[in-house]
C-alpha cells in the first residue's frame, strides 16, 4: 500500500535526532514509520496543546501535528520537559 502521508520535519527535530544515541535513533525511526502509516496512533493532546499528538518512545515523546496529508514533527524530547518546550515553540 502506498504511503499516503508526507512527513515534514523541522531543523530542530533533525538536529535532535542526529545527536541521540543510535539505539534511540532506531526506536524513533520505527515510531515514525508507525506514525506515517497510522497518524492517529499518538495520543491526542488537550488544552494549550490541542491539535497536536504525542507518541511515546521509551522516555521520549514525539510531538506532531496532522494537517491534511502532511504530518509535521513539532518536537522530540524527554517526557520530563517536552510539553513545556512544545508550548513555547507553538506560542512563538
Amino acid at each position: 500500500m502506498p504511503n499516503l502521508y508526507k512527513l515534514r520535519v523541522t531543523d530542530n527535530v533533525v538536529h535532535f535526532i542526529r545527536a541521540v544515541h543510535p539505539d534511540l535513533k532506531r526506536k524513533i525511526k520505527a515510531a515514525l514509520k508507525i506514525i506515517i502509516s497510522t497518524p492517529e496512533a499518538g495520543k491526542a493532546l488537550r488544552d494549550d496543546l490541542a491539535g497536536l499528538r504525542s507518541f511515546s518512545v521509551s522516555r521520549f515523546r514525539i510531538i506532531y501535528r496532522v494537517s491534511g496529508r502532511t504530518i509535521e514533527l513539532v518536537a522530540v524530547g524527554p517526557r520530563e520537559r517536552i510539553y513545556e518546550e512544545t508550548y513555547r515553540l507553538i506560542k512563538k
